[in-house]
C-alpha cells in the first residue's frame, strides 16, 4: 500500500470546539460549535426516528445524524455568524450563502480525493434530500430554544426575546415530531439532576 498524503480535514474540524456561539449576547453558559453540532445531531436523529415510528415517515435517521454532525462545519472557516446578522437582508443571506458554499468546497478539498465524494453528501447542504434538510433545520432551531431555556434558568433574561421568537417559529412550523419532542422530552430539561435520577 502506497503512503497517502497527509490530510488536515479532521484537525480543522476539531477546532470547532474553539468557536463560540451567541457572540452578540451575554452568556451564562458558554456554548461552542462542536457541542452544538453534537446536540443538533442527537436531536435530528431523534426527530427522524420519531417521524418514522409515530408519523409514517421513512427517513434515513443515520444519514440525518451524520449530516447534522457536519451542519456547521464550515464555521471553522467562516466563524459563527449571528442569526440577526446572517438574515438581516436578502443581500446578506445571499452573500453569506455564497461564502458558506465556498467554505464547503475548501473543507472537502482538505480530504483525500478518494473520500471527497463520500463526505460531500454530509458537508454540502445542497446535496441533502428535502426531508433531511427539514429535520436538521428543525433540530437546529430546537437546540437554540433549549439553549435559551438553559440561559433563562440560569437567570439570564437577555435570552427571553430569542426564546419567545424561536418557540413561536417552532409552533408555526408545527412539525409533528418537534411537537412530540416538546411534549415528551423538553420538560425534563427544566428538572434538577437529582429529580431526574429519582424519577
Amino acid at each position: 500500500m502506497s503512503q497517502s498524503p497527509i490530510s488536515h480535514f479532521f484537525a480543522y474540524v476539531a477546532r470547532l470546539r474553539w468557536i463560540k456561539r451567541w457572540g452578540l449576547m451575554r452568556n451564562a453558559i458558554e456554548e461552542n460549535v462542536a457541542t452544538h453540532s453534537w446536540e443538533v445531531a442527537t436531536l435530528a436523529h431523534a426527530l427522524a426516528l420519531i417521524r418514522n415510528r409515530h408519523f409514517e415517515g421513512s427517513v434515513d435517521a443515520d444519514r440525518v445524524a451524520a449530516a447534522a454532525l457536519y451542519h456547521d462545519a464550515t464555521e471553522v472557516i467562516t466563524g459563527d455568524m449571528p442569526t440577526p446578522v446572517k438574515y438581516h437582508s436578502r443581500v446578506m443571506r445571499e452573500v453569506f450563502g455564497d461564502i458558506e458554499h465556498k467554505a464547503e468546497s475548501e473543507l472537502l478539498a482538505l480530504l483525500p480525493a478518494s473520500l471527497q465524494g463520500d463526505f460531500a453528501q454530509y458537508l454540502r447542504e445542497s446535496e441533502w434530500p428535502d426531508e433531511v434538510k427539514e429535520l436538521i433545520k428543525a433540530a437546529d432551531r430546537l437546540s437554540a430554544w433549549l439553549k435559551c431555556q438553559a440561559e433563562m434558568q440560569a437567570g439570564n433574561k437577555e435570552f427571553e426575546p430569542a426564546a419567545a421568537q424561536i418557540f413561536q417559529r417552532l409552533q408555526q412550523e408545527a412539525l409533528p415530531e418537534v411537537l412530540y419532542f416538546l411534549e415528551v422530552f423538553a420538560p425534563s430539561y427544566q428538572r434538577p439532576l437529582d429529580h431526574l435520577l429519582e424519577e
